[in-house]
């Protein structure tokens, strides 16, 4: 298929390329699968400007966790999908887990779809406060790290770019590093609210739905900057496409005829349309408590 795809995720995107062509120069893919509780992690590492210009995204890291029980109230699965986050976490910080951490809840509270990241900062255990007022020897004795947290709201809402507050509250407290949490759009239907991507590259907001903002990264910040996201949506277009190609498939059109006529779907009014599940309120405390716990075990305790 030539149509292209809407996602942030970049496994999808490296999915997306022909089954024949297996390497892409400048981008290696590496899966582990944890069979007992059905998680999967897989890593897309972009090493030069060759696999930046083939995968259109900028050269990095990107950890995908793909765990179907995320979304739902299971607390054996909540827990091993809380450590795997955590894990992923530590490594993409290296030696700065244990400095000053700034995490930024991106998206619209009113919007449940995009209320990812307000939620998970509503339920950080937030501890710069408490070191400012009771100092280093409390920091120490209660084995704190020091975490703060902001969520900016969107540009209707506020007026500015997100990227302005941030380096405004960047200049003022000084942290370290900054981990930004974000609603995102999938490929798959299937990925949506189970699954997870961090990525040591940053964001630029509302990139899925085709609403770029000014991009969060450590060009941008002057520091190093962890996204953390999970797709809440996928381009209605997409499944309109996935239903009629499948359907054309199996009633024995060639692939010429299924693209030109794909084509001609997606040309019509629905190409600004987002679906997300209706039980997409639920997902969505779920979820961000399971990144909030994450978040907490990596950065809030020191260790």
């Amino acid at each position: 298929m030539n149509n292209k795809i809407r996602t942030d995720l970049a496994l999808e995107v490296r999915e997306s390329f022909p089954e024949d062509d297996v390497e892409i120069k400048g981008v290696i893919l590496t899966e582990n699968y944890d069979e007992e509780n059905d998680i999967r992690v897989s890593t897309v590492v972009i090493k030069d400007e060759r696999g930046a210009k083939a995968m259109q995204k900028p050269i990095g890291t990107y950890i995908t966790i793909e765990a179907p029980e995320i979304d739902k109230s299971s607390e054996n699965n909540h827990k091993a999908v809380t450590e795997e986050i955590a894990r992923q976490l530590r490594k993409l910080a290296g030696d700065l887990k244990g400095e000053e951490v700034l995490v930024v809840g991106l998206g619209n509270r009113e919007v449940t779809p995009d209320a990812l990241g307000p939620q998970v900062v509503d339920n950080l255990f937030v501890t710069r406060h408490l070191i400012k007022e009771y100092g280093t020897d409390f920091k120490e004795k209660h084995h704190l790290g020091n975490v703060s947290a902001i969520s900016p709201g969107v540009m209707a809402q506020t007026g500015m770019e997100t990227v302005e507050i941030i380096k405004g509250i960047i200049k003022e407290t000084q942290p370290k590093l900054v981990i930004v949490i974000d609603a995102l759009a999938a490929r798959s239907i299937h990925r949506v609210n189970t699954t997870i991507q961090l990525t040591d590259t940053g964001i630029s907001p509302g990139s899925g739905i085709g609403n770029n903002r000014k991009a969060l990264n450590e060009e941008s910040l002057g520091i190093k900057v962890i996204a953390l996201g999970c797709p809440t949506v996928v381009d209605a277009a997409t499944i309109v496409s996935d239903t009629l190609t499948s359907y054309m498939e199996h009633s024995g059109f060639d692939e010429t005829d299924i693209d030109k006529f794909i084509s001609e779907v997606r040309e019509q009014q629905i190409d600004n349309m987002f679906v997300t599940p209706k039980n997409i309120d639920e997902s969505i405390k779920r979820i961000s408590d399971t990144v909030s716990e994450a978040l907490n075990t990596c950065f809030a305790q020191a260790v």
